[in-house]
């Protein structure tokens, strides 16, 4: 299905038929994306006493006419998310209630990190403010979609204690200086994994607590595929209504036709 889309003046075609998924499922077991020393996921059927004082475990394998289940995780630690200035403010700030679209226009980007030494004597790797001032569009887009080199695959990679690459705050600042509305990576955080409490890329993003932004998102813990190739896209970006500052979300890419 082809649309047609304008915006600032400008017109896109897209085939709304060939989306590019950008999230990693949400699974229980073993191989499964974690971040944050969280616990693994849990999928667990509801079990409740019947009438005679027995069990009914509520999986159709076991007898019930429905599965019914539970689920445990952190949407910051396990899989694809995205999160609004309540991450970091006092209030929460539901990121599910912020969104009035779903559509955006966006690049895609992919940038080897640096080699930057950190305070505490770590050789950090690190995107860099230079990195993205030679790299995102004269034309600005509302969302940008970094991509770090070299790519693997890290469907199973629990992140915690790896020291990932991380993005440096002059960089953040400037992003939101341009004009990005929504910023995605596939890394667990903007910010490096161990800042005493710092966050400074986070409140350059938001230009917190100078604002209170409840236009802009970050979505981390992406998963784009080797194929998809750098350049200007459609992006839809869909979470559940949850009433917290992050949750699982699932963003699309379409590519822009001739």
């Amino acid at each position: 299905m082809i649309a047609e889309i304008t915006h600032h003046g400008r017109a896109f075609r897209v085939d709304l038929s060939k989306p590019i998924d950008l999230s990693h499922p949400l699974h229980e077991g073993e191989n499964q994306l974690r971040a944050w020393w969280v616990e693994p996921v849990r999928m667990e059927p509801v079990r409740s006493q019947n009438s005679a004082g027995g069990e009914i475990e509520y999986a159709v394998k076991s007898g019930s006419p429905v599965n019914f289940r539970n689920i445990f995780f952190n949407p910051h630690g396990h899989g694809t998310h995205t999160e609004s200035v309540g991450h970091i403010a006092p209030e929460v700030y539901p990121v599910g209630e912020q969104l009035k679209r779903y559509f955006f226009t966006a690049q895609l980007v992919s940038l080897r990190p640096e080699e930057r030494r950190a305070p505490d004597a770590k050789n950090d790797q690190v995107i860099t403010l230079e990195q993205l001032r030679h790299t995102v569009n004269e034309r600005p887009p509302e969302a940008l979609v970094i991509r770090t080199l070299p790519q693997k695959d890290n469907a199973a990679k629990d992140w915690s204690g790896s020291n990932p690459t991380y993005l440096q705050s002059t960089a953040c600042a400037w992003l939101r200086s341009i004009g990005v509305k929504h910023l995605l990576l596939d890394l667990p955080s903007v910010d490096r994994e161990e800042d005493c409490g710092v966050l400074a890329a986070h409140h350059a993003f938001w230009d917190f607590p100078n604002t209170v932004d409840r236009e802009r998102t970050i979505s981390e813990l992406l998963n784009i595929p080797a194929e998809v190739r750098d350049g200007d896209y459609l992006l839809e970006l869909q979470l559940p209504h949850f009433m917290n500052d992050a949750a699982p979300s699932r963003p699309i890419l379409y590519a822009l036709l001739p």
